[in-house]
């Protein structure tokens, strides 16, 4: 099962990789032909947007397992440990609701855009919505991988072995 979720983190960052440096790619291109041949892509800004939209979707699940969201710990620090246990699977439990419910939000929405194209590129705007259902299956996913030792503990295994703190820097509170 950790191999599993090896390759699963690892292709998840890696398709990041990807649309990062299609992005990049993109911008560049559009940046050095406006300057030499005063002209520019038409379709350039639009696809770096929508590539932008697919990396934050994407990318959410992979900052959830490093503790980079955004917490607040000041409660849970003054619960003993059993009521910090019950906080953090209440926690867990909400954001597992929360995200099937987007994801279920998501494909909704999707499914409503199917038909409108985007300006520049003429490719349906459910390519673009698609990316919230996405992003969202995904953060159910990397959750329910570090759910377990997140609620036991308050902190889970990082893939590079260290202990990831719920706070950026360590901080807690």
């Amino acid at each position: 099962m950790k191999r599993l979720e090896t390759i699963f983190v690892a292709l998840n960052g890696w398709a990041l990789i990807l649309m990062l440096s299609a992005m990049t790619l993109v911008v560049g291109a559009n940046i050095t032909l406006r300057y030499v041949t005063a002209h520019s892509l038409p379709w350039a800004d639009e696809a770096a947007r929508y590539l932008m939209i697919w990396m934050t979707f994407g990318g959410a699940g992979l900052v959830l397992r490093t503790g980079g969201h955004v917490a607040i710990t000041n409660l849970q620090d003054a619960l003993p440990s059993l009521g910090q246990k019950l906080l953090r699977a209440g926690i867990a439990l909400g954001l597992l609701v929360f995200f099937g419910f987007m994801v279920y939000v998501g494909i909704q929405y999707a499914q409503r855009m199917q038909y409108q194209v985007t300006p520049a590129l003429r490719m349906p705007f459910l390519y673009v919505y698609a990316a919230m259902p996405v992003g969202f299956a995904l953060l159910i996913a990397h959750l329910l991988l570090i759910a377990r030792p997140f609620i036991m503990a308050g902190d889970y295994k990082r893939m590079d072995g260290a202990t990831a703190d719920p706070l950026p820097g360590g901080a807690n509170g």
